[in-house]
């Protein structure tokens, strides 16, 4: 209806997590709106039903996978993306074990870098989430 009514709109930031959704809008659209995945564990899915990229948290943390995932998509390795997908899914998990930016923002922290305080109402992550956070930037190589 949006695209309908709303002269302009161009792009559409998708991020139900529902797949029969995300097809009825890619019908509905008949491919003249730009979709863009905002849940980074359906990328690849998005992308194969003609989706053109991500609006992504992961690469707060990790760029280069999240550029990576794309490009072997658009460059037909589709095998390669699948498998980006794959190893990023642990990393992903936990940087959405609690509201955004509350994980990408300790995940900053863990890098080194100062991510400033909390809004309220927001408060500090819990300290078992931070510690899976922790633990899967370390298996993913990025601590």
């Amino acid at each position: 209806r949006i695209v309908k009514e709303i002269p302009g709109v161009v792009g559409i930031k998708e991020a139900s997590g529902n797949i029969s959704q995300i097809v009825k809008l890619m019908a509905l659209t008949d491919g003249n709106i730009d979709l863009y995945s905002g849940n980074d564990d359906q990328v690849v899915p998005l992308l194969s039903m003609g989706g053109l990229g991500v609006i992504s948290v992961v690469a707060n943390v990790a760029p280069r996978a999240m550029h990576d995932m794309c490009y072997k998509f658009f460059e037909g390795d589709i095998a390669g993306a699948a498998k980006l997908q794959r190893d990023t899914n642990e990393l992903c998990n936990n940087l959405f074990s609690e509201v955004n930016p509350i994980p990408v923002k300790k995940a900053v922290e863990f890098m080194g870098y100062q991510a400033g305080p909390l809004r309220m109402p927001l408060t500090e992550m819990e300290p078992a989430h931070a510690a899976a956070l922790k633990k899967a930037m370390q298996d993913f190589g990025i601590l």
